[in-house]
């Protein structure tokens, strides 16, 4: 495998979000020949909270004057109310738990901004994304490998990419640790150097969940229950808990062996949660629950072919990978597995790259 540089003097359209990781990109892309575009993406945002989108435009439209490139605001708010957000109430009403920063992804950056871009003379676009893409010239393809920095690196997200949409986006600073993209901006003269990172959900930022989704969703008090059914707190409605989730409900009959709490199941007709301790005195390491040796995934998306030894997964962000198999749309662990939700990212890997992925179902 090798890297694949495009040629020089091709129209890259740049998603300046107003943060140092797109404003670095465009720069570095401006340096390297690129005839580079700076679009900000104006999104949905929700009544009674503090609107930051016109701060980061103003902070977007700064790294265009700095870099002295065209700079485009696309307005998709009713996009991204309608895919983003509708989507993410509708998977909670159901019970199940989505990732809206994978959906922002596909129908958003790589999607509608990628159509407006390319129908707007671009040959590709590029954002500020930990991910590394490289050509495949065993299979002819492109595939996604991870951000040289771990800490940072976002693949995890990116799975559903096609073919089509890899081939026309670049990630300038895939190969990059956030320290040196850092030190680029200010390299850069970039005001941006020195912002700090957005937090929270794609575009929306940091919010409280269960506070959001309780305009759409009335909340409804219910129980919190231990493994063996006793009743030791009560939650404002199981439908706004993912699993794995350690804050959001209320223990009224806590021990000191106890520890922190962790939900590992809930019951949607009955209005419960049940959590346990992922550690005891007596056990380390406690499992959130019964374990599971193999999920089902649906809207599966592959770049290439699937290794039958070497293949990984992960079930969340950020998770250790697990050794695994998949037999059409079945993924086997080589050990149980738990907290796995339904309606999150199951992601795999053959060594650093990201062969795509599935919903977990």
């Amino acid at each position: 495998m090798k890297k694949n540089y495009p040629k020089k003097n091709q129209k890259v359209f740049v998603g300046l979000s107003g943060g140092v990781d797109s404003a670095v990109s465009a720069a570095l892309l401006k340096k390297d020949g690129y005839e580079v575009t700076g679009v900000f993406i104006k999104a949905w945002t929700p009544e009674g909270y503090p609107c930051t989108w016109k701060e980061d435009r103003r902070s977007a439209m700064r790294v265009a004057a700095v870099l002295d490139i065209p700079f485009i605001t696309l307005d998709l708010e009713k996009e991204y109310k309608k895919e983003v957000v509708d989507y993410m109430i509708t998977e909670y009403q159901e019970g199940r738990t989505p990732n809206p920063d994978v959906m922002c992804n596909k129908e958003i950056k790589f999607g509608h901004f990628l159509k407006f871009a390319l129908n707007n003379g671009a040959d590709f676009v590029a954002t500020g994304h930990y991910c590394q893409k490289i050509f495949n010239s065993q299979f002819s393809i492109f595939n996604l490998k991870e951000g040289a920095d771990k800490d940072k690196d976002q693949s995890y997200f990116l799975w559903t990419l096609t073919q089509d949409q890899i081939k026309r986006v670049l990630f300038p600073i895939g190969h990059l640790s956030k320290s040196e993209v850092r030190k680029l901006a200010k390299k850069f003269g970039l005001p941006q150097a020195t912002r700090k990172d957005s937090q929270g959900l794609c575009f929306l930022g940091k919010i409280d969940m269960q506070e959001f989704l309780s305009k759409y969703i009335p909340p409804k008090r219910g129980n919190v229950l231990l493994e063996n059914g006793k009743i030791i707190g009560h939650h404002n409605g199981a439908l706004f808990f993912t699993i794995g989730q350690r804050h959001g409900f209320t223990v009224t009959k806590k021990t000191e062996e106890m520890g922190p709490m962790y939900v590992v199941s809930k019951n949607i007709e009955n209005n419960t949660i049940t959590v346990a301790p992922k550690e005891t005195k007596t056990k380390k390491s406690l499992p959130l629950g019964s374990g599971h040796n193999y999920v089902n995934i649906k809207e599966i998306n592959l770049n290439g072919k699937v290794p039958n030894k070497n293949l990984t997964c992960r079930i969340r962000y950020r998770q250790e990978k697990i050794g695994c198999k998949l037999e059409e749309d079945r993924v086997i662990f080589e050990k149980p597995q738990t907290g796995i939700a339904p309606g999150q990212s199951l992601v795999l890997y053959n060594g650093e790259i990201c062969l795509g992925g599935g919903v977990i179902s």
